[in-house]
């Protein structure tokens, strides 16, 4: 770790920030000690981490074991249903990490606070990415047990395919909250509900619950240019025909390197913008 300073004859030297990986993981590290504190601070944090996935898990595990005790043709795709909601929550539960913790940052006014220590923006993100993971881990787990407990159904079924799953839905929830954190640093907290709403305005055209076949045909170009849609793609070839499908998954890294690009450039620029007009200590409704 080194640190660099600027001399000016005559005066005292002012010692800037410490440059260098270690200073950098270090405060990478110190903005996730802070989120841990608060999330120990309050059970009904805790709580509501696990308490919406594993109601949804139990609906839809409900629904599947109501089909695979018909004769109707759907019973053989029940199986599917349980996955897909699992696999939707690792997408939505941590792109909602990671942009309700960057609204709660606003929330506090702290964001402006954060942004003229010695964080970098680009640290700002590792810590908020980072989060997510962390509050998606405790959130998931509990859930995933749950439903091997209750339904039988278990997500390691997938094999290594679910690492790779994993990762697409990861980084996609990236893109969607640095998108969504540009959004809301241009037009202030009054464009708050983008951070719930955008996972959801995604969640008919990726086919979760249903093939892309069955969209119409002018909107499956739409949907194949989205990242999960190959992960679901995928999912569902695994449990239905046994087979693991490299070409979809190479398709969803793909493009979840191009939205990856946009996203860190909206948030980049929007927040470079708040900046220089002043706005970063004002943001509100």
């Amino acid at each position: 770790m080194s640190t660099a300073s600027i001399k000016v004859p005559g005066a005292t030297p002012v010692i800037l920030a410490p440059t260098g990986l270690r200073a950098s993981l270090r405060r990478i590290g110190a903005l996730i000690e802070r989120y841990v504190y608060l999330l120990r601070s309050s059970g009904i944090r805790l709580i509501e981490l696990i308490y919406w996935p594993f109601l949804q898990m139990l609906t839809w595990g409900f629904l599947q074991k109501y089909l695979a005790a018909t004769t109707s043709p759907l019973a053989q795709a029940a199986g599917v249903l349980i996955g897909s909601v699992l696999l939707w929550d690792i997408l939505f539960r941590s792109k909602i990490g990671f942009s309700t913790t960057f609204i709660e940052e606003m929330w506090a006014r702290n964001l402006g606070n954060l942004l003229i220590s010695p964080l970098r923006p680009s640290e700002l993100v590792a810590a908020l990415s980072a989060w997510s993971i962390i509050r998606l881990s405790v959130s998931m787990i509990p859930v995933a047990i749950a439903a091997y407990l209750i339904f039988g159904f278990n997500l390691l079924d997938l094999g290594l395919a679910l690492v790779a799953f994993f990762a697409v839905l990861v980084l996609t929830s990236w893109s969607l909250g640095l998108i969504s954190a540009g959004v809301i640093l241009r037009y202030g907290l009054g464009a708050e509900e983008l951070a719930w709403s955008l996972a959801f305005l995604l969640l008919p055209i990726c086919c979760v619950y249903y093939p892309v076949s069955v969209l119409p045909e002018w909107l499956q170009p739409v949907a194949l240019a989205l990242p999960p849609t190959h992960v679901f793609e995928g999912m569902r070839a695994i449990l239905l025909d046994h087979r693991f499908e490299a070409e979809q998954l190479w398709w969803a890294l793909g493009l979840n390197a191009i939205y990856l690009i946009i996203g860190y450039v909206t948030f980049s620029r929007f927040l470079a913008s708040a900046r220089v007009n002043g706005t970063l200590l004002q943001l509100g409704e």
